[in-house]
């Protein structure tokens, strides 16, 4: 028998809020899908570290940017920016993250979703 399941991020199965962004949850068997959505001014560090009660994301991501630009910034000082159509692995070493310029920064998380923001 053939199996299809179709969802889409206008109707997800979670929505964790945040100043200054949200972070939408699509669920499978077995695979977590997040989409994030952040507007200018939003800092990990400063919107998102009261809700996880950690200084830093711990959180290991695999994803690609679909608009704007934000950076993932590493403890020892380390800084990069991340573009529309770049895919991106960041590891769970503690890193902060902020929105880069005036537009809006959207990206979709394949690793990691389940873990953002909870």
């Amino acid at each position: 028998m053939n199996e299809i399941i179709l969802k889409r991020f206008e109707n997800p199965d979670e929505i964790r809020n945040f100043e200054k962004g949200k972070f939408e949850i699509i669920k499978f068997d077995g695979m977590t899908i997040g989409r994030a959505t952040y507007q200018p001014g939003w800092k990990w560090s400063v919107d998102v570290s009261p809700l996880s009660g950690t200084d830093f994301c711990e959180v290991e991501h695999l994803g690609m940017v679909i608009s704007g630009q934000a950076t993932c910034a590493f403890k020892d000082g380390e800084i990069h920016t991340m573009k529309p159509g770049d895919l991106f692995y960041i590891g769970s070493q503690p890193h902060d993250s902020w929105v880069v310029g005036d537009e809006e920064y959207v990206s979709l998380h394949f690793q990691g979703a389940d873990k953002y923001a909870d």
